[in-house]
């Protein structure tokens, strides 16, 4: 570990440059920023597995707000999660402060783990369902055995921004919420990478100029998107990111809509000796019309990490 952050002071003087600049044959530095780099990103999303029982709380917020800065529209949701079937359960509680009713909760309880079965089974290439097991909607007990990440980690990462080679720059040792951390910037290449996809509306090939437009756009988009990484060194963990887009003025139509700003701001805890989960994702655009600025603001909150026990029963917990 000494060696690793050693190397590592020594690659914040070689690999600092310019966003989008672009970069000379990697340094022995460089590449060891590159390899610790290559190690965090591939160990972000094995935290979620480490314990086979756990339940959490979330709260979604979502707001807008107009010139004046008074509230034009707003919604608020709580949700508890818990394993059933193997599978962690997005379960409502309440929507804008009204609790929701028992019939509901467990119908959405049921479309949602099937949603999630569907999707796990595919990606295991499998094709056939099995026969639906009876159990107990109340049941915070079951083990568990899916294998894609449960939507409150993919939400939590919701850049699925991928290991790119030579695009990192050491900034330094910083103290987070009174952790040791190493602060790195990302200054992406591939993030937002082309749609391959066939069109659905009449299943078209995209046209070789609609490619090069989107081509385009894609690399502005990279161009002007910085992502700062704050890392617990020992445990290669990312304890916050930080996504931040400096300039839209190559967006179409920016004389009558123009996004003066747009960022996004994830936060990991450790409700678990060694195990680090989503605390929360924030998501902020100001948009600027003729009329004035309109604010957004989307809020995921997870809090109250803890262990079932026989009396927990999902949906009348107080909150």
């Amino acid at each position: 570990m000494q060696r690793i952050l050693a190397a590592l002071a020594l690659a914040a003087v070689a690999v600092a440059a310019p966003a989008g600049s672009e970069r000379t044959r990697p340094t022995t530095e460089q590449s060891d920023l590159d390899d610790f780099m290559r190690q965090v990103v591939a160990h972000r999303d094995e935290n979620w597995k480490k314990l086979q029982q756990y339940v959490l709380d979330e709260r979604e917020t979502f707001e807008l707000r107009g010139p004046t800065r008074l509230p034009i529209f707003g919604q608020r949701r709580e949700y508890t999660w818990y394993i059933r079937d193997g599978f962690f359960v997005r379960s409502p509680v309440k929507y804008n402060g009204v609790s929701i009713g028992e019939d509901e909760r467990r119908k959405f309880e049921a479309d949602y783990l099937e949603r999630q079965k569907k999707r796990d089974r595919r990606a295991r290439g499998l094709a056939a369902e099995p026969e639906p097991e009876e159990t107990d909607v109340n049941d915070v007990g079951g083990l568990l055995r899916q294998t894609r990440e449960p939507q409150f980690v993919s939400s939590a990462y919701f850049l699925r921004f991928k290991f790119e080679e030579g695009k990192y720059a050491l900034v330094g040792r910083e103290t987070l919420d009174g952790r040791d951390v190493l602060r790195v910037e990302y200054y992406p290449r591939e993030m937002f990478t082309p749609d391959n996809r066939r069109r659905r509306n009449g299943d078209k090939e995209e046209s070789a100029k609609e490619r090069a437009r989107n081509l385009e756009m894609q690399r502005l988009m990279n161009k002007v998107a910085l992502i700062t990484l704050w890392i617990e060194p020992a445990a290669h963990q990312i304890v916050k990111y930080t996504f931040d887009n400096v300039g839209f003025d190559f967006l179409p139509v920016s004389w009558l809509l123009h996004v003066s700003d747009a960022k996004a701001v994830m936060k990991m805890t450790q409700p678990f000796p060694d195990v680090w989960l989503p605390d929360g994702l924030e998501i902020s655009i100001a948009v600027m019309i003729a009329s004035g600025q309109f604010d957004l603001r989307y809020a995921l909150d997870y809090h109250d990490y803890r262990q079932p026990d026989v009396t927990t029963k999902v949906g009348i917990k107080d909150k």
